[in-house]
């Protein structure tokens, strides 16, 4: 039996796709990446810390939130509840992907103080300076809360640990981040012009970074969403979705961009992302269509026609089954309801 290449299939599916709507560009194949593409911070903070020993500090939990800590001089003892603790030094960087509460402290015995009680302060908007401990021993720290709202993005950190420290940084990595924090640092301690656009842009670069190095070093769940972006085959096809949510998108369509049959590339996605194909096409538009409507300035009629629902009545139908709210709601509120993001059903 003769075996047809893999680049025949992929070049007849985008010929086929092409030819039905030229503005359909094809993504090179490369899930992951189109996943870290759209980690851009939203609703960003962050904080420059000056501590001394004794210190602890109780940091809240921030639901959808992702938190990150950095130590540039001296160190400092993390805790969150279930993980196993972790003592942070110069060059290590640390992400609480989850907005779970915890501690940073100079060791486990010392007195904590909640960190909306402590004085702080405001540099702008969105950064602040922190100043605590006794008096002793230095240890300078830069801190973070971001959230995300491409749902590529939610969907990955989903996907990682309670905790992901990166401290084993190669050569180069670690001469770029030094440089890159000590900048950031100086950009929140004198905010210039378009100093939280610098802060912010490093700051992505920095989370990508981290996620992408926690990436490379561990080998994953064999199933679930992160698995199948990995999977060679299957993961062609998630990237055509995300790329083109609007697209009419048919299994056979799908299966011709994995290179394989219908049956065993509809069986093998389902086993790896948990959901037949279609289902989950329907399933990424609505997370496409929630975050337009959250942020405004989409209206439902617009974000029915731009994915592509022959009508408003239809794309509302499928937005209520699986959210369990309107698509009208999600706009008229604008706020950021984490629990309504589409779950499985």
């Amino acid at each position: 039996m003769i075996k047809t290449p893999k680049n025949w299939f992929l070049g007849q599916i985008q010929g086929k796709i092409a030819s039905m709507n030229p503005n359909v560009q094809i993504p090179a194949v490369n899930p992951i990446g189109e996943a870290l593409h759209h980690l851009q911070m939203n609703g960003a903070f962050y904080c420059r810390s000056e501590l001394t020993a004794p210190f602890g500090i109780e940091m809240p939990p921030m639901a959808g939130t992702l938190m990150f800590h950095v130590v540039t001089q001296g160190e400092c003892l993390v805790e969150v509840v279930g993980e196993k603790a972790l003592t942070l030094r110069p060059g290590t960087f640390l992400m609480v992907p989850h907005g779970k509460g915890h501690v940073l402290a100079t060791d486990s015995d010392a007195p904590l103080t909640p960190l909306f009680d402590l004085p702080r302060e405001l540099i702008s908007e969105r950064y602040e300076c922190l100043k605590h401990g006794g008096g002793g021993e230095p240890t300078t720290m830069f801190c973070g809360a971001v959230t995300f709202d491409h749902p590529a993005a939610v969907q990955l950190l989903k996907q990682l640990p309670g905790l992901v420290l990166v401290d084993a940084w190669n050569a180069p990595e670690s001469e770029w981040l030094q440089s890159t924090l000590r900048f950031i640092a100086s950009e929140a301690q004198i905010l210039r012009l378009g100093g939280e656009t610098i802060i912010t842009r490093l700051c992505d670069v920095l989370v990508i970074q981290a996620i992408r190095s926690w990436l490379s070093h561990t080998q994953g769940p064999s199933t679930g969403w992160l698995a199948a972006l990995r999977d060679e085959e299957i993961g062609k096809a998630i990237a055509l979705v995300h790329r083109s949510p609007e697209h009419v998108w048919s299994v056979p369509d799908l299966a011709a961009a994995s290179a394989m049959s219908r049956s065993a590339f509809a069986s093998k996605f389902a086993r790896l992302v948990g959901e037949p194909p279609m289902r989950y096409v329907t399933r990424w538009r609505i997370y496409v269509a929630h975050g337009w409507l959250k942020k405004g300035g989409t209206t439902v009629a617009q974000a029915a026609s731009r994915l592509g629902y022959s009508s408003e009545a239809a794309f509302s139908r499928a937005f209520k089954r699986f959210t369990g709210t309107s698509p009208g709601a999600v706009r008229r509120t604008h706020s950021n309801v984490g629990d309504q993001v589409p779950q499985k059903v």
